[in-house]
């Protein structure tokens, strides 16, 4: 993304002014629902915090959005989960990690849905095209992001899934590569590695939600 703001320049700022609500609604949708599922199970810290909201600036994280910016991938702060406080830690941090990726995953197939209606009812070029490209833009960045998320690197929701599958010597070794994970995937990101993951897992679930679309709104 970096190099088309010095291509082409005013082309850079019409797709970040698609993309950063896109970025906005997908990251914050997805923390809140770490931080509501992790209040269901007992653990009030996010919600002490004042993460349990839908605005998005409690959210951003500065690498994330450094990320954005510059590869046009990004990430938000991950919501404070105190294991202590959960009924089954080992178990509960599982159903945590797994509510970010699925509520992306859910807004995804809503947001290909209300696009597929604008095409129908939308007439006006004036208002439609910004519209379908907003929407776009939020399908596209919510399932890449939950695709993203399902990566297994600390801190990533895949990640948080290893401690509940890998044997309790291994934990140390994960927490371990925990603190590096940020500056390891802002290199991921900004070099393009991700693609390579999220590329072919993402034409495989965006074809499949396209065929459910037109299941149930045959057009």
């Amino acid at each position: 993304m970096i190099d088309l703001l010095f291509s082409d320049p005013s082309r850079f700022l019409q797709q970040l002014v698609l993309l950063i609500p896109a970025f906005l609604i997908a990251v914050t949708v997805h923390e809140l629902a770490h931080g509501l599922v992790a209040d269901r199970l007992g653990d009030p810290t996010a919600r002490l915090q004042g993460r349990l909201t839908l605005n998005p600036l409690p959210h951003i994280d500065p690498l994330g959005a450094i990320a954005f910016l510059l590869a046009g991938f990004g990430w938000a702060k991950p919501v404070p989960v105190n294991a202590y406080n959960l009924r089954h830690p080992r178990r509960d941090m599982a159903w945590i990690a797994a509510a970010g990726p699925l509520s992306n995953f859910v807004v995804a197939f809503i947001g290909l849905i209300v696009l597929v209606l604008s095409q129908q009812f939308l007439t006006t070029a004036f208002l439609a095209e910004p519209i379908r490209g907003l929407l776009l833009a939020v399908f596209r960045f919510n399932l890449a992001l939950a695709i993203f998320n399902l990566i297994p690197l600390p801190p990533l929701d895949g990640g948080h899934f290893l401690p509940y599958f890998l044997p309790r010597a291994s934990w140390t070794t994960l927490h371990q590569l925990e603190q590096y994970g940020p500056m390891i995937l802002l290199i991921l990101v900004i070099s393009g590695a991700t693609r390579y993951v999220v590329g072919p897992v993402f034409s495989f679930v965006s074809g499949l939600y396209i065929w459910l679309v037109r299941l149930i709104l045959p057009v």
